[in-house]
């Protein structure tokens, strides 16, 4: 598949990108020579691939066994490398294992190993407990941001996961900070370390930095002009807490802006909900915790605000890895009320944005997402619902926008102007002749 930092044309192809970064060429060679090597690069920058493709090679197809696993902070993070594994074609199977997942699905999945297994700590603890996981044929561990895996406090979890790997022969760890301290137990003896993080500061060159001064201490009329003033861009408005977040977001809602809120305490459908409308453009204001800093990979996010100023330059960075993403530009502002100062750790002047007397609210986004109680383990995949809504909804192509396939129920963005019109063809349909619930998305 891969020699020598020669990835396939084919992998490429269907990873649909003309070639790799520096840091991902140097990634392969470090891994394809070393037992342990520690990638530290900026988020964004495209670490998955820099240990995914040195990874394919170890993996024996005609082993029935699990042989590599990476563990992962958060959920969205196991479910974007899941989903890019997949997306190489190598015919290898891999399952995703996280908390909010049905165990039971996910005990099926593992009943036949998995040459891969992506997952975050908890699951994976609680299916080695179980004995769901055969773990002594693993032999490559990847610890995928490895400083939020410690930052979060899942030290005794990992701690216990690699005490149940005998047989690990080669270990790799990646971290978008050099702040992180490698513990002991992870047993790394003479790790290569590849160090791609800027010396000067994490704020990347396509970035821009600008503030926005708030009239009083409650910025929720300085949040709510300067959307307006933004207009109909992509954009993440980061809180400090989850009450903030629904507060800011219910808000936002009553002065008629479009949004969605995501964070941690929200059951697994509903955080798909938020993200697919994002992803897919039926809302174009996520208000976000720092969950969202992490793991998320929707391109063309063109606005970060810093609606509560965050706690370390740490935060600030990861957060901001949001946008300005690869070779993309993006914009980070910062809403200051009057008893705020901007950060310490922001050194350049930074301009300030001056906002116009009179604000019109943006145009609201043209598409709407559907619920379709269907998915992977249906047998549902995204030809079938596009033949489905043109056929029985009578939709045309272009009428059709992003699917977003989970196991059991699927998203897709339709033209807003359409939906009516389209539910009520579709109500009594069915898909792969079984009858499904099919909404608009709550």
């Amino acid at each position: 598949m891969q020699t020598k930092n020669k990835v396939s044309e084919e992998i490429l192809a269907n990873l649909k990108i003309d070639a790799l970064n520096e840091m991902q060429l140097a990634a392969i060679e470090a891994i394809e020579q070393h037992d342990d090597v520690i990638l530290l690069s900026p988020t964004g920058s495209g670490k998955t691939l820099a240990y995914m493709l040195p990874l394919l090679p170890l993996l024996d197809a005609k082993s029935k066994t699990t042989q590599a696993l990476i563990i992962v902070p958060s959920r969205e993070l196991a479910m974007q490398i899941e989903k890019v594994f997949r997306s190489i074609g190598s015919g290898l199977k891999v399952t995703c294992c996280y908390g909010g997942h049905l165990r039971e699905t996910e005990e099926n999945n593992l009943v036949q190993p998995p040459a891969l297994i992506v997952g975050t700590p908890g699951r994976l603890c609680d299916h080695i407990r179980r004995g769901n996981i055969t773990t002594d044929t693993i032999e490559t561990i990847v610890l995928d941001e490895f400083d939020k895996t410690l930052e979060m406090g899942f030290q005794e979890e990992v701690s216990f996961i690699i005490s149940a790997l005998p047989a690990v022969k080669k270990r790799i760890l990646t971290s978008a900070t050099h702040s992180v301290e490698i513990p002991d137990f992870l047993g790394l003896k003479d790790p290569e370390t590849l160090n791609f993080l800027p010396e000067e500061a994490e704020i990347p060159e396509a970035l821009a930095i600008q503030v926005v001064h708030a009239d009083d201490r409650d910025k929720i009329d300085t949040l709510f002009n300067l959307i307006c003033f933004l207009g109909n861009r992509s954009m993440i408005v980061f809180c400090n807490h989850r009450e903030s977040v629904e507060r800011t977001s219910s808000l936002l809602k009553e002065k008629g802006i479009v949004n969605e809120f995501y964070h941690g305490a929200l059951e697994q459908r509903e955080r798909d909900s938020a993200l697919a409308k994002f992803r897919n453009g039926s809302v174009n204001v996520l208000v976000t915790t720092d969950i969202a800093a992490r793991g998320l990979d929707i391109p063309n996010i063109r606005y970060i605000i810093h609606y509560h100023l965050p706690h370390t330059e740490d935060i600030f960075t990861h957060r901001n890895g949001r946008t300005a993403r690869m070779d993309a530009s993006g914009t980070a502002i910062l809403i200051l009320s009057p008893e705020e100062e901007m950060p310490e750790y922001i050194k350049d002047d930074v301009e300030q944005i001056e906002m116009p007397e009179e604000t019109v609210i943006p145009e609201k986004p043209k598409w709407i997402t559907l619920f379709i109680a269907a998915g992977k383990k249906d047998k549902v995949n995204k030809v079938d619902i596009v033949g489905f809504l043109a056929q029985k909804g009578e939709l045309k192509k272009e009428d059709i926008g992003l699917i977003d396939v989970k196991d059991f129920f699927s998203f897709v963005a339709i033209r807003k102007v359409k939906a009516t019109d389209a539910l009520e063809r579709i109500k009594t349909e069915k898909i792969k002749n079984k009858k499904v619930k099919i909404e608009v998305a709550k």
